[in-house]
């Protein structure tokens, strides 16, 4: 029988529980976020001449973290408007409720005592047949369903999300013998496919997996730190973007995470027994951590931890580190590592590894060491944690944020060089791997492969049917590429257009690949994707050639260029075949304005995207501009409305506001409702991309005719100069803000024609690039533009 999630109910209201019901509503299920019944009133309330028995003190706990939920930042919710799927309550009063939820999904504290009593009430609401799973992360999952009913055996789990839920994709699912093997499938699926989670089958063992490696991992550098004389804030320069790690690294993260719940997990694991004594001892707490413990330095949570903000004299905030052997906070300087300054030339920081590891300095050696303890770690925790190496990776990747897992980087730097560094370590790998030549192999299908212990042999990854992975059939299925793009293809007659250039810039090369790629699918194929699998879709336009050309005043070169990108864009809508965008991360300038123009999006849902040119001191004009005003003119349908809408469009350029999640663009009007659709899971991203230009071909699809704009004129310029006077007045902007501005409602409205006209979209685009260049002679767009390259921020002026 299929099983749908339409209602689900969270217990427990904190962080954790707060965070999965807001992920739960962001995928359009009903939520009921329960909580305890406060022990006392507080001193509001009692003014207020409440009592305990009043529903607003009784649901006060749930309701305070929902009103957090709704103002976190970063958003835990894709747009405002999910709010209303969530409806908060009490243990006591709204518990017998339950008998008509999906899922039940328990997130109280973490003391197996007080779980259990949870699910002794459960028990008297839940209805045979209902999901029940719980988030603890370091409560032995077949403890809690000690007593229990057989049912309730049959449908509970260990559903471990990690924190921020919504933007940490990993899902572990912890199993206990009288699980249904059934409803294992049905929680792996489903976090899948609904929840757009990395879904890893764990081990009922101490700390699962990501929790289990990342904090061996954590724990052996902590004790490593100080034996090689390095601050902390050199250990986070070398342990975050340069290897493929969040910006966070190592002590910012533990900052953020709470410095008692690494001690806590860390701890679980060296009681449980384990662990073998070698690396038992890691788990131990250096001195200096059970000091920061004693003194509850835990972190962001208490103002402290390994970072502290500190007021100098005259009242500026810098941010000191804490010295390890003083425990004194202290401006840190910027240490020079000559094994990093090797690195700057190799983008990917998988293929840094090797050379990282051959490093002189103590870098060099932080980095062999790590890696050393890491190899040998992961090697014996094959079969006890995992009985396969792709759910670690998988777990790594997804829960800690690492671009490599662990035995991925292990393949990078050589299996045997691994082996060397664990022994150079202290420590022997497990004997499995001695006789591995490499964990991972891509056949001849394309697909990823992983080596067996047992075996020895090589097992597809499973799941990828689901998907396609760029990676894994650019090597027989490159169709033409250059130095910044490429063309896939990705079979049923569909091709692939993938954007490689540094940070996905938008420049000549990678226009010319576009081109190329549509000629392409209009003379031998049915349709096209453009999309790729970075870390980011495009940041926009190629700032450094505009920046060069505008420095030289080479104006017909640079007006060429900008006629180019026009033309380009307009082509990924008015090309013979149906072409789908498939944006993701950051989505900005030009990226968007490829997107707007096509004939579908898929859009992840995590897509940060905008039209962002104001920011460096120009207009979009590569047919941003022009797209959002002729989409803002399908809806004019009275003065009122005719002058909302295009005002909405117009602060959104001016302001330069980007989407922070793909269904905001939706609001923005950079989503189509109706056209374009959202994907939860970025890895089906490019295969949905590939079934939706399929289906438009097999549907008939037919080339669009230009469309026409119809736009307000001088009438509403007026109103556009009222309010930008009044920004300035108000000192919201600046004098070239407000330049800027101005010369984009001349665009928006049409330019100088003194009453409502219908005008070509070639009309706006001309008036638009006019507009570009324009800018582009400004001094302080100049300065705009090398601040934005030198800082990777815009600069507002």
């Amino acid at each position: 029988m299929k099983r749908r999630i339409k209602h689900v109910t969270v217990l427990g209201s904190g962080i954790m529980g707060s965070g999965i019901a807001a992920h739960f509503a962001n995928i359009g299920v009903e939520v009921l976020l329960l909580d305890i019944v406060p022990f006392e009133l507080t001193e509001a309330e009692q003014k207020k001449g409440l009592t305990k028995d009043d529903k607003a003190v009784r649901n006060r706990i749930a309701a305070e973290n929902f009103e957090k939920l709704k103002k976190a930042s970063p958003a835990l919710l894709y747009s405002p408007k999910f709010a209303d799927r969530i409806k908060v309550g009490n243990f006591d009063d709204d518990l017998q409720k339950i008998k008509n939820t999906d899922w039940i999904i328990e997130v109280v504290v973490e003391r197996l005592d007080i779980k259990k009593s949870v699910y002794e009430k459960i028990e008297q609401f839940r209805k045979p047949g209902t999901l029940i799973s719980s988030n603890t992360s370091g409560i032995p999952i077949h403890f809690l369903t000690e007593g229990r009913s057989d049912d309730f055996k049959k449908y509970f789990a260990g559903t471990h999300f990690f924190n921020p839920v919504r933007y940490l994709p990993l899902l572990e699912i912890i199993p206990t013998n009288d699980t249904d093997p059934e409803i294992i499938d049905f929680y792996m699926t489903y976090g899948a496919k609904f929840l757009g989670k990395t879904t890893v089958l764990a081990k009922d063992t101490p700390a699962f997996i990501a929790n289990r490696i990342g904090v061996f991992s954590i724990m052996d550098l902590l004790h490593n730190v100080q034996k090689l004389g390095l601050n902390v804030s050199d250990v986070d320069k070398l342990t975050g973007p340069v290897i493929g790690r969040p910006k966070s690294a190592t002590f910012r993260t533990a900052d953020v995470v709470g410095l008692d719940t690494l001690v806590m997990v860390a701890n679980g694991v060296r009681q449980s027994g384990a662990e073998a004594n070698d690396f038992n001892d890691v788990f131990a707490l250096p001195d200096y951590i059970q000091k920061m413990m004693d003194n509850k330095w835990l972190g962001s949570k208490t103002q402290q931890g390994f970072y502290k903000k500190v007021k100098t004299a005259d009242g500026k905030s810098e941010i000191h580190g804490l010295n390890l052997e003083t425990l004194e906070y202290e401006l840190q300087g910027k240490s020079s590592f000559p094994t990093l300054e090797l690195t700057k030339t190799i983008d990917k920081p998988i293929d840094r590894f090797k050379v990282l590891i051959g490093g002189k300095d103590k870098a060099g050696e932080l980095y062999r060491k790590s890696l050393g303890a890491l190899f040998a770690y992961v090697s014996h925790k094959v079969p006890e944690i995992s009985d396969d190496i792709y759910k670690i990776d998988d777990a790594m990747r997804a829960g800690f944020g690492w671009e490599n897992g662990p035995f991925e980087i292990w393949d990078a730097v050589g299996v045997q060089k691994g082996i060397e560094l664990a022994k150079d370590a202290g420590y022997e790998v497990s004997d499995w791997v001695k006789n591995v030549e490499t964990f991972y192999k891509v056949n001849d299908e394309g697909q990823s492969t992983y080596v067996d212990k047992n075996s020895g042999e090589y097992n597809k990854i499973p799941g990828q049917d689901a998907f396609i992975i760029l990676d894994n059939i650019r090597k027989n299925k490159t169709l033409w590429s250059n130095s910044g793009a490429s063309i896939e293809d990705l079979g049923d007659g569909i091709i692939n257009f993938e954007i490689r250039s540094k940070m996905n810039s938008l420049g000549g090369e990678v226009l010319d690949g576009l081109n190329r790629a549509i000629d392409l699918a209009e003379k031998e194929y049915d349709g096209l994707v453009i999309g790729n699998q970075g870390t980011n879709f495009s940041v926009g336009a190629n700032l450094a050639m505009i920046l060069m050309m505008a420095i030289e005043q080479d104006w017909d070169d640079l007006n060429m260029a900008i006629a180019y990108f026009q033309k380009s864009m307009m082509r990924v809508r008015y090309s013979s075949i149906p072409v789908v965008v498939a944006p993701h991360g950051m989505t900005l300038g030009g990226g968007c304005e490829m997107t707007m123009h096509a004939d579908r999006v898929v859009a992840a849902a995590e897509t940060y995207i905008g039209l962002v040119e104001t920011g460096v001191g120009v207009i979009p004009g590569g047919g941003g501009t022009k797209e959002l005003t002729l989409r803002t003119s399908r809806e004019f349908h009275s003065d009122d409305v005719k002058n909302n809408r295009l005002r909405e469009a117009f602060m959104n350029i001016a302001m330069g506001k980007v989407a922070t999640s793909a269904y905001e663009a939706y609001d923005m009007g950079i989503l189509e409702k109706g056209k374009d659709i959202v994907s939860v899971s970025k890895n089906r991203q490019i295969a949905e991309a590939k079934k939706i230009a399929k289906l438009l071909a097999e549907q008939g699809y037919t080339q669009p005719i230009e469309q026409k704009v119809k736009v307000l004129g001088k009438d509403a310029l007026g109103m556009f100069y009222v309010g930008t006077d009044q920004m300035l007045t108000g000192k919201f902007i600046s004098e070239h803000d407000k330049k800027i501005a101005d010369k984009l409602a001349n665009v928006m409205v049409g330019g100088n024609l003194s009453e409502p006209t219908v005008v070509t979209e070639q009309y706006l685009l001309n008036l638009e690039r006019e507009t570009f260049l324009q800018l582009c002679g400004e001094r302080k767009t100049l300065e705009r533009i090398q601040y934005m390259l030198q800082n990777g921020k815009p600069l507002r002026n």
